[in-house]
């Protein structure tokens, strides 16, 4: 098989998998939920500039996301799975153009854009997250365009392409705010230090370049922000112009997680090619500096990688746009070299030996047994995966490296879809027993409500979130025909459930306030 087959295979099978995911997985809380709530608010209210959350401002997230649900919902009508597959597009999206940076950065190497698409799509922490109904692969779309861009514009000099620059950190800006200028900066800044002989552009036209490029961002974003911030009022506008960017990135300088926390999810989050001894053998024995695209992909990803450990806010998936830069690494040096799976298997294998261990009831799990019932789906389970280890052995290299991955991601969906995984964790139970009564009044008690019935109760109102006692007798006595919803092992009503719903493996109930004990007579 030619590379460019086997990248339109890995495409296809990338989208299988993602498509197998969305029908095999609910919509996990907090975060998809939370997405579907917001999404589905904007297309009740018909409000595509000031995005609402539970019926009141979302200043967290920019909409383009949520544009581009309601521009599906809009061909389609509302669905789950129509807007879950967003996510998934952008993911594809982000491969291609991987693909075309690749190819751009090594045009006498025809198998450079094939290589980068294989090795993107292989990468399992990619395939995780552009599954999910979340900003992440939008986002890496929006970080490989910038980068095309800007390898174009160090090389030419013209306008058109700085322009081009602009309008994807604008892109960037509508996905997740000014975040995308961490991860575009370092190389946007260091264009000497990476572009070598290729450019072309003076350091006066660099200068003037970036500033076009920045000015273009801004106009784009404009034109959303502007109108958005009158529409939405004072306390719109303070949200989104400060809390939600400068304020909320002073604040993250406290270092809430450690600075070593990225450089110890590596292994994971490079998985499987860094478990491949080929190819760090490629790496030692070629000068990775000498070559202007290797430099570019390491003042990226590096950049990304140093400023992100320097803010306290952490988590794994922000640093998903920076994959594309380790898989146009890997497509580099997986050029010459056929590199072995086993090394990267042995983990996977180490895991269906658990999960063996796990169905015949030798591994004790506590309450995630719940979550893995019926045991024998884990025996189908572990079978799967042997087969998924013995093909990406015998493929080896690339290949074999993203029949790991995608093969991998492909069981533990299968796993979730066919145990009660799917059933405990989805919301659609809870949602059904209170949807019916939301014109007498839902509360969410004990806890902090993230939206995640809203969507799939398709609720109109608000949802009430009293914190405490005395507020919920408030809410009481004002819906006496209302309804309450918290965790029955924390704080709740003290009288008896109408029904008790397992929900995130854990017991959620619910009372309606109907039948609440009559307060005692005083004295």
């Amino acid at each position: 098989m030619t590379d460019g087959a086997a990248a339109r295979t890995a495409v296809l099978a990338f989208v299988s998998v993602a498509v197998a995911g969305v029908l095999l997985r609910p919509a996990m809380p907090i975060d998809e939920t939370r997405y579907l709530a917001v999404a589905w608010e904007m297309w009740l209210s018909g409000d595509w500039l000031v995005p609402s959350k539970n019926f009141a401002l979302y200043t967290h997230k920019p909409p383009l996301l949520f544009w581009a649900i309601n521009a599906v919902w809009s061909a389609t009508g509302v669905s789950e799975t129509g807007a879950r597959l967003v996510g998934p597009a952008f993911a594809v999206l982000a491969i291609l153009l991987t693909g075309r940076l690749s190819r751009a950065l090594w045009p006498e190497d025809a198998g450079a854009g094939p290589r980068a698409v294989l090795a993107l799509s292989g990468l399992l922490i990619f395939g995780f997250y552009g599954g999910l109904t979340m900003f992440d692969a939008a986002l890496a779309a929006a970080t490989v365009a910038a980068m095309l861009a800007l390898l174009r514009a160090a090389e030419t000099g013209r306008g058109r392409y700085w322009a081009l620059l602009g309008a994807a950190i604008a892109a960037g800006v509508l996905v997740k705010g000014p975040v995308i200028l961490i991860h575009v900066a370092p190389a946007l800044l260091l264009v000497p230090l990476w572009a070598g002989k290729r450019r072309r552009a003076s350091a006066r036209r660099l200068v003037a370049g970036g500033g076009l490029a920045l000015a273009t961002a801004l106009g784009v974003v404009a034109l959303w922000l502007i109108p958005a911030i009158v529409a939405g009022g004072p306390e719109y506008r303070e949200a989104v112009l400060w809390t939600q960017s400068a304020g909320r990135m002073a604040d993250s300088f406290a270092h809430a997680k450690p600075w070593w926390f990225y450089l110890a999810l590596l292994p994971a989050l490079l998985f499987p090619w860094a478990w491949m001894p080929g190819l760090w053998r490629a790496a030692l024995d070629r000068d990775i500096f000498r070559e202007p695209g290797l430099r570019l992909c390491l003042v990226w990803g590096g950049g990304a990688l140093l400023l992100f450990s320097l803010i306290s806010g952490k988590q794994a998936h922000y640093l998903v746009p920076e994959l594309a830069a380790v898989a146009i690494v890997v497509a580099r040096l997986a050029r010459d070299v056929r590199s072995t799976v086993m090394v990267a298997a042995l983990p996977v294998l180490l895991l269906a030996a658990l999960g063996l261990g796990v169905a015949a009831g030798l591994v004790p799990i506590g309450k995630a047994a719940d979550l893995v019932h019926p045991r024998s789906i884990l025996v189908v389970w572990v079978l799967l995966t042997l087969t998924v280890c013995w093909l990406a052995i015998r493929l080896g290299s690339l290949r074999g490296g993203a029949v790991l991955s995608l093969g991998l991601l492909l069981s533990f969906d299968l796993a979730i879809g066919l145990t009660d995984t799917r059933g405990i964790y989805d919301t659609e139970e809870i949602a059904k027993a209170v949807a019916s009564r939301e014109t007498d009044g839902i509360a969410f008690y004990g806890q902090t409500y993230h939206a995640e019935f809203n969507f799939a109760g398709r609720l109109t109102r608000p949802v009430a979130n009293p914190r405490s006692a005395a507020a919920l007798a408030e809410w009481r006595a004002a819906h006496p025909g209302g309804i309450i919803v918290a965790r029955s092992d924390r704080a709740a009503p003290d009288w008896r459930p109408h029904e008790t719903i397992v929900f995130r493996n854990a017991p959620y109930a619910i009372w309606h306030v109907a039948d609440a004990p009559a307060p005692e007579p005083t004295s």
